[in-house]
């Protein structure tokens, strides 16, 4: 009991160091699981681990195969949950690279990893290519943390962001294949066994997946769940897909779970985000204890069995030759330039399903006595402390280097989709600014983006905002919504990530009253709150253009618009393009030149 409360505990607090300091969970998780583990033999006083994964005399949490069974279904919920987060719209603009580096970029990976590990180590070609198999996968969970504080080029982020998605089942699934080939039998019928092993993966993964999502989907749109069981029996689902596809075909439960994530993610369902909440809740929970188990799980003598320099020439060989190959190859032709592939090509951290499953396969086949199976695990997680230690450190100064860091972060973000902030940010759109608006009304976000703008369902009371790497180059904020307490929230909450540049609010029918007294971050008048919007917008939803002549010239129009309810200045365009928010003071801007123009919104000013 002591054990499995001390796994939780520690668990947690790896997460909320992961938080605090900006770092992948994996990492301080992996470390306390060593620490509490093979380590603890270094200097307790019987020599012995603090925690004892498997079961062993009167010690260990799992006896027998417990412990490859707990792994193999909290992985299954990890993929499910990475599937769900998958929409296939998002990838419209860098879909061809991205679906190069899961084809082209994880073969170069495979094949040359696995010459890799074969020439350095001496291992076998199964083993080699197992290994090679497991480092294919990066994952959003080590890609996130470590780029959230880089502002990046939108294309680049988004690019690093769906490979990471999608080569999670892509990596699993290779090396499910070799693992078959590895476990079936040697000669003409090892390979016919294992070929015909894999068709039975591919279509009981697949046929499972899809069914079981269309089944699960159907039930929630007919209301055939109770809300308070929807979390639950969406979990039991899960376990009951992965299951039941082992059952048919072995080692196709990962790729059920992922079809079905995916396919359920793309879908238009009600409480699909109550639902991908539960699973990232219960995600986290499964990583903080799954990878302290595994780490634990290492006996000193596999942390011996690589202490070499043959595995600082394998771990050189991944970095400086595997992942800037498959990212050229794959980028070749592309509309990425070359300082954008040499960071991608630089940024490739290994991540938990790669951990996870070597664990499980390394373990496994050790138990068969495979020869060489006890480098897997291992190796595999040094590649994944390595890379991770690697990116998480030097990420920013490699951007800085090779000049894809964002100096100046231009991007706007718009919090709440109403009429008035949709013509806003069109403006902002079609004067070349990265501009996205984020609403939780679902209907706000498709009118927004039937006009092509960008646009995410997003609460502002989650945490998720700010884990949306694609918002690096954010450094405007502007609270545009109809309530002034989520308006104020917003600025406090996000102001010092997306208002590196200007935190904006609208003002509240009581400051509108008071002048004297607008807050600095008062938005276009101090004489128009979120009302006087909607009603201008509604009379003339048009965004106008006006060329000024001088200040005072400014100062007069300026004075126009508070009289008239019906105009709403919004931004100074200067003569150089560069456009500025007009604030509730309205004549702060001072050396208005002739052919700067004043925008702004409803009535005509002409």
């Amino acid at each position: 009991m002591l054990e499995l409360a001390g796994i939780v505990i520690l668990g947690i607090i790896a997460q909320w160091v992961a938080w605090r300091f900006k770092i992948p969970a994996i990492l301080p998780l992996i470390l306390i699981g060593l620490l509490v583990g093979p380590l603890a033999t270094l200097y307790t006083e019987n020599g012995e681990k603090l925690i004892e994964p498997i079961w062993n005399g009167q010690k260990g949490l799992f006896p027998g195969e417990g412990l490859y069974y707990f792994v193999s279904l909290a992985i299954s919920i990890i993929l499910f949950e990475g599937g769900l987060t998958l929409k296939s719209s998002e990838i419209r603009n860098v879909g061809p690279v991205i679906t190069k580096l899961i084809t082209v970029g994880s073969m170069v990976t495979f094949f040359v990893g696995g010459l890799a590990a074969h020439y350095i180590f001496g291992l076998s070609w199964q083993i080699s290519f197992l290994f090679s198999a497991l480092i294919i996968v990066t994952g959003p969970t080590v890609i996130t943390p470590i780029l959230r504080n880089i502002p990046l080029k939108q294309d680049v982020s988004a690019v690093l962001k769906w490979e990471g998605i999608l080569i999670d089942p892509i990596g699993a699934l290779v090396a499910v294949l070799i693992f078959e080939f590895i476990s079936v039998g040697e000669g003409q019928a090892y390979t016919m066994t294992a070929l015909i092993e894999f068709g039975k993966i591919l279509l009981f993964g697949f046929t499972f997946g899809f069914t079981f999502a269309h089944a699960l989907a159907f039930a929630i749109k007919k209301n055939l769940i109770p809300h308070y069981l929807l979390n639950v029996v969406s979990l039991s689902v899960v376990l009951l897909v992965f299951v039941e596809s082992d059952i048919f075909a072995h080692e196709s439960g990962l790729l059920a779970v992922v079809v079905m994530g995916m396919v359920m993610g793309n879908m238009n369902l009600p409480n699909i985000k109550e639902l991908l909440y539960f699973k990232e809740s219960l995600s986290v929970l499964l990583i903080s204890i799954l990878f302290i188990l595994l780490a634990a799980n290492i006996n000193m003598s596999d942390l011996e069995l690589i202490y070499n320099w043959k595995t600082a020439a394998l771990f050189a060989v991944v970095v400086f030759l595997v992942r800037p190959l498959g990212v050229f190859l794959s980028a070749s032709g592309s509309n990425l330039k070359l300082n954008e592939k040499l960071f991608i090509g630089w940024v490739g951290p290994r991540g938990i399903v790669a951990a996870g499953i070597a664990s499980l396969f390394g373990s496994k086949l050790m138990l068969k006595g495979e020869l060489g199976s006890e480098y897997i695990t291992p190796l595999v997680f040094m590649i994944v402390l390595g890379t991770v230690l690697l990116n998480a450190t030097t990420a920013r100064y490699v951007a800085k280097l090779v000049g894809v860091f964002l100096k100046n972060s231009e991007g706007i973000l718009i919090i709440g989709a109403s009429q008035f902030s949709i013509l806003i940010a069109e403006y902002l759109f079609k004067n070349n600014r990265h501009v996205v608006l984020i609403d939780n009304n679902e209907y706000n976000i498709k009118k927004a983006k039937a006009l092509g703008l960008e646009a995410l369902t997003a609460n502002i009371y989650s945490d998720t905002l700010t884990d949306n790497i694609e918002l690096n180059d954010v450094g405007y904020l502007m609270a545009l919504t109809g309530n002034s307490e989520i308006n104020s929230y917003a600025i406090n909450k996000f102001g010092n990530q997306f208002g590196e540049n200007g935190s904006f609010r609208l003002i509240s029918p009581e400051e509108m009253n008071d002048p004297e007294n607008n807050p600095r971050e008062g938005l276009f008048s101090h004489t128009d709150d979120f009302i006087n919007m909607v009603e201008a917008v509604r009379k003339n939803p048009k965004v106008h253009e006006i060329q000024l002549q001088d200040q005072s010239h400014y100062d007069r129009l300026i004075e126009i618009t508070k009289k008239d309810e019906d105009i709403i200045p919004i931004f100074l365009k200067t003569l150089d393009g560069d456009l500025k928010i007009i604030s509730s003071y309205s004549k702060e801007f001072k050396n208005i030149k002739q052919g700067d123009v004043l925008v702004y919104l409803g009535k005509s000013l002409v």
